[in-house]
């Protein structure tokens, strides 16, 4: 976790005393009760960030031919089979069936540049959340959740299942890797470690999957936009960008020491140039990632850690509570 010594103060503080560092399976499976007001699936309220564009390419669940039967009246002229109908010689319509459930893989980053946080919580933290409210709301609507945890060391694989047992095993996962974090002195960030979970997550889903990537995307290079396109062409994408209000603007706190592990680094905050110069370079790397997204067509969800996220991922993909007791449309899935 990085720490601050400012040159006045005698004793290391975190930037936020507050923040959380770790995360607990009994505060994952609480969320269960909170994974709602939202959904991936492809229909959704017109104020969503998956909405228009980004909607029209979420396929959702499959479809299954199950037979080829007379017309009868009532049923959708739509699905009226017209090559059938002329050899038969009387109306007949394709029925399908939709398909019981559709896989959702949950990349979810825990190496050490996550742990890091000023506000409410690391980002570690915040993905861990994140991930277990969407594993919640995946398996409420009746489809398969896995998952592919990665840290600094290693990178786990978790085989798509139904119900609360896939759940289970994902959310023990992500907080044995987020324990780890404790004696991770590595915060670089590094790529490989990303680009190796996208390729785990390639393996694991064909197509007509979903795959949400909960990261800082902190190391992504050019093998990274390979691999998301690859994994675009035949799934969806969704991406949780998360992260921290001080990495965009850097307080005026005069020379402060930075330090990660054994690493430390002394930097004069009170110069406004260099903290303009940081702010313009993590502008710049968003605007690459929003680049990405337009390109691909991939919607990114960004998500703060200084904010619940429950109540940040209801504002970017769920509904409008007046939606809900106006009886609007439901977003693509029983009603939470």
């Amino acid at each position: 976790m990085a720490r601050v010594r400012e040159k006045t103060g005698g004793k290391p503080v975190k930037a936020d005393a507050g923040a959380r560092a770790f995360i607990t399976l009994e505060e994952l499976l609480r969320l269960k009760h909170r994974a709602r007001g939202f959904s991936f699936l492809p229909r959704q309220p017109v104020h969503s960030l998956l909405a228009g564009r980004h909607a029209s390419r979420l396929r959702g669940r499959g479809l299954n031919f199950e037979e080829l039967r007379h017309y009868f009246e009532g049923d959708d002229v739509r699905a009226i089979d017209w090559r059938a109908t002329a050899r038969l010689g009387s109306p007949h319509v394709r029925v399908y069936s939709e398909e019981r459930d559709r896989p959702v893989i949950l990349v979810v980053d825990q190496r050490s540049a996550m742990f890091f946080g000023s506000r409410r919580a690391m980002k570690s933290v915040t993905a861990a959340e994140a991930a277990a409210l969407a594993a919640w709301r995946v398996t409420s609507l009746g489809d398969r959740v896995g998952a592919i945890v990665f840290g600094d060391t290693e990178t786990v694989s978790i085989r798509p299942r139904a119900r609360d047992q896939g759940v289970l095993r994902i959310l023990g996962e992500i907080v044995r890797q987020n324990a780890a974090l404790a004696g991770s002195a590595r915060a670089d960030g590094d790529g490989a470690r990303l680009n190796d979970a996208l390729a785990a997550a390639a393996r694991m889903t064909a197509h007509d999957g979903l795959v949400c990537l909960v990261s800082d995307m902190s190391g992504a290079d050019a093998t990274t936009r390979q691999l998301v396109s690859r994994l675009g062409v035949h799934n969806d994408v969704i991406a949780m960008f998360i992260s921290d209000p001080l990495e965009q603007d850097l307080p005026d706190t005069g020379f402060t020491t930075f330090s990660s592990g054994d690493a430390r680094i002394g930097v004069d905050l009170s110069s406004a140039s260099l903290r303009q110069r940081f702010s313009d370079q993590r502008t710049a790397w968003r605007a690459s990632l929003a680049a990405l997204s337009r390109r691909r067509a991939i919607p990114v969800l960004p998500l703060s850690t200084a904010r619940d996220v429950a109540v940040q991922l209801r504002e970017l993909i769920g509904r409008r509570m007046d939606q809900g007791r106006a009886g609007g449309a439901r977003i693509g899935g029983p009603a939470p």
